[in-house]
Parts: C-alpha cells; structure tokens; sequence
C-alpha cells in the first residue's frame, strides 16, 4: 500500500502552492516523507551506510596509528573496508537514480516506493551488521552480508522487470546498468561464498570484480548519458557529443580491470607471463587515461568551471583519467624499478576521487532538484567537495613510494578522519531534506 503524500492547495493562476499554503507546510523531519520518493528512501539509506562505514573506518586508522582502542578483528579489517566501500552505500545510491530516472528513461510506470522498503532496508541493516561483525564474530558479519546481497538482488529484479517492460527506442544505458547490477549481485555472492570457504584472495578477486564490473560499469554509463547533456543544458555554447564508441571504449576499460583481477588471483602476475601482461596492462592504462583525460576536455571541463555544480561532475569525471595514468605509471614503475606502490594511489584516484566526487556532485544536484531547491552548489558543498579532494590527495600521496615509510601512519589516519568529516556533514545536511517536504510545496 503506497504512502499517503500530503496535499498542498496550488495557486489556481501560478500552478504553485499560495503562501498562506506554504506557512501552513509541515515542516518536521518525518518518515512517511521519506516513502515520498524512491530517492529520499535510497539516499537516506546510503548516508547511513556511507556515515558509519566513514567513522568506522577512521576509527580503525587511528588505533592502528595510536593502539589507543585495540580493537579485536574478526575479519580483516582491510577487506571489510574495500567491501562497503564497494557494495554498502554505492547501490543504495544507484536505487535512487535508477527509480527515479530509469523509468524515465524507458518509458514505463515507476515502481512504487513501498515495493523498494524491503530490498533497500535490507541492503542499510545488512551491511552495518558487516561493519559490527568485522569485530564481533565473522558469523555476525556474513550473516550481514547475505542479507545485504539479498536486497541487492531483489533491488536488480525490480529494475531488470522495468526494463523488460520497455518499448522505448534506446534502451542501451538502461540495459547495460541492469546488466552489471546483476554482475554486482553475483560478485556479493562470490564474496560470501569466499568467505565461507576461508579464501581471502578470492573474496578480493570478487570485490574487485564488482568493484569495476558493476560500480565503475555504472558510473560511466550514466556519465556517458548525462554529463553531456548536463552540460549542453546549462551552457548552450558546449555541444552535448556522447558517440557509443566512447561508452564501448569505458566499458572494456573497465572489463580489462576486472580481467586483471582475476589474472592476479590466479598467480599470473607473478610469472614470466605476468611481466609481459603487467607492460601490455600498463600501456592500455596510460592509453586509456589519456583518452579520458582528452574526453574530459572535450565535454566541456574548463568551460564548467564557471558553474560550480557542474564543475563538480566534470572533476569527478577527469579523475577517472587519472586513475587509469596512475596504474599505467605504477606498472611501468614495477617493471623497470621493481616496485609499483602507487597501485593503491590509482585505486585511491577511482573511488575517493572519481566515484565519490561523483557521488557527491550527482546526488546534491538531484537532491537539490527534487526538493525544492536551486540547482546550485552553495558554499557548503563547494567547501566540502574541495574537503573531499583533500582527503583524497593525501590517500594518494600515502601510496607514493617513500613517502609512506616516513608519514603513512599520519596521512592515513588524517585522509580516513577527513572523509569520515566530510561524508558525516554531507550525510547530515541532505538527510535532514529527505524526511521534510519539498521547500516549493510541490509533491516529488
């Protein structure tokens, strides 16, 4: 049964609310606001998520510095980590987008919010157990985990059953996205099954599968449809250009990635094979960077720097290039000097750079449309996505070689602290807007 939304007296000449409509408003935090729209439920969620796996991973990088907590692990903590960061908050994000403009997309009715409250639900519960589980008992978090992955799949079915119902012309987004939610659901379940057999590295092939094959698969399909169109829109002067061979080259990027992982676990790496695999990945990386570092140039990243919001999105976007130039330049690195430390650096540049400055763009600008108010980035979020490229530089530079033996107890500590500040006031200022009514009074 889907959730009464409140009723506001529109203006008869203006199609808005009156103002004597407006002051009556309710304006308290409220659950059944939330059940208003697929987005304030997934987004909410997903700030729960991203907030405690935020301060719980900086807690975790303070007693490592400090042993001031000592805290018991039942798991390792690094993996714990690498898995929410994967799997926790991303997809509950995704079912914001995907709910609300997927259907848009393809043309057919929306699925209701109450149809989303169990899947979404599970997935918030599933994975802060993970988090208690990581040090309470390795029962604790798997049991977390499988009920994370079970919302994780019905969420998929929704959707997928959104696009079977499609007549719409272009279906190619929507497909891929379903397509690679699946693949997520399955690298979950490679997850837990890893764990419940004591496989460690195979629970990492899996993170790293989903990681690339389903996050960043995602992320780039969206971006390849909206941020041109973003863009055209706000500046006339840039011309929306999103050619499919650009959506293919991503995609196998990606895929090459997931590839890797898998030639990694399976001990190719460390071969003679691996080295001549480890210069042809390299080149493909630098190849790849470059292109994406071009492309971001071409869909207009110095003309954004005049908007602020959509700055945001297209620094996200170049850190994509930048990721791949990194893990190009750390393969050269390893072949020729014997050390590739700035792996991590290059997986930091994807997720913390790339994915969350992403995140954080898309997810303000949508909330901002969908309540009410101007799409602008104020000075708050201005200030935090700077925070945010803060954090993310000093990950960075703790995977430089020689850098970390000197301060990588400091620079971890302080990135880890710094994300969990920026995340926890984010998280904090956009869910205080999914529980109240739209700032114009209008339903959404």
């Amino acid at each position: 049964m889907t959730a009464a939304r409140p009723t506001i007296p529109l203006h008869v000449a203006s199609g808005k609310p009156s103002a004597d409509a407006l002051a009556q408003m309710d304006k308290h935090w409220r659950w059944r606001h939330v059940m208003l729209a697929p987005h304030r439920l997934g987004f909410l969620l997903a700030m729960v998520v991203l907030v405690a796996s935020g301060l719980w991973w900086a807690l975790v990088q303070v007693d490592r510095s400090t042993q001031w907590l000592e805290l018991a692990a039942a798991l390792s903590p690094t993996l714990v980590h690498s898995a929410v960061m994967a799997f926790g908050f991303i997809p509950l994000f995704f079912s914001g987008f995907l709910f609300t403009a997927g259907p848009k997309w393809l043309d057919v009715d929306p699925v209701p919010v109450e149809a989303l409250r169990y899947p979404l639900l599970s997935q918030a519960a599933g994975w802060l157990l993970w988090l208690a589980g990581a040090h309470l008992h390795v029962g604790v978090a798997l049991a977390g985990l499988a009920l994370a992955c079970g919302g994780l799949v019905w969420m998929t079915a929704l959707f997928w059953g959104r696009v079977r119902l499609s007549q719409a012309q272009d279906q190619v987004h929507a497909r891929v996205i379903a397509g690679a939610c699946w693949l997520g659901s399955a690298s979950v379940v490679g997850l837990w099954l890893s764990l419940m057999l004591g496989a460690p590295a195979l629970a990492r092939a899996w993170v790293f599968t989903g990681l690339w094959g389903f996050v960043v698969v995602v992320y780039v399909t969206v971006a390849h449809r909206m941020i041109p169109f973003f863009t055209s829109s706000a500046m006339p002067m840039v011309r929306a250009w999103r050619p499919f061979w650009v959506l293919w080259l991503m995609l196998a990027a990606a895929l090459l990635q997931v590839l890797a992982a898998w030639l990694e676990w399976a001990g190719v790496t460390s071969s003679a094979v691996g080295l001549a695999w480890g210069l042809v990945h390299g080149t493909l990386q630098l190849v790849v960077g470059g292109i994406l570092v071009w492309l971001a140039c071409v869909w207009g990243l110095v003309q954004s720097l005049k908007n602020k919001l959509l700055a945001m999105l297209h620094i996200g976007f170049l850190w994509l290039g930048v990721a791949f130039l990194l893990g190009g330049v750390s393969q050269w690195l390893a072949w020729g000097l014997g050390f590739g430390g700035l792996g991590l650096g290059a997986l930091h540049a994807l997720t913390m750079g790339c994915l969350a400055s992403l995140m954080l763009a898309m997810v303000t600008r949508v909330s901002c449309g969908h309540s009410g108010r101007a799409l602008v980035a104020d000075r708050v979020a201005w200030s935090l996505f700077w925070l945010l490229q803060a954090a993310t530089v000093l990950r960075i530079a703790a995977a430089v070689p020689g850098v970390a033996g000197v301060v990588l107890l400091w620079l971890l500590p302080m990135s880890a602290v710094l994300w969990a500040g920026t995340m926890g006031a984010w998280g904090l200022r956009l869910g205080g807007w999914y529980g109240r009514l739209r700032a114009d009074g209008r339903p959404g």
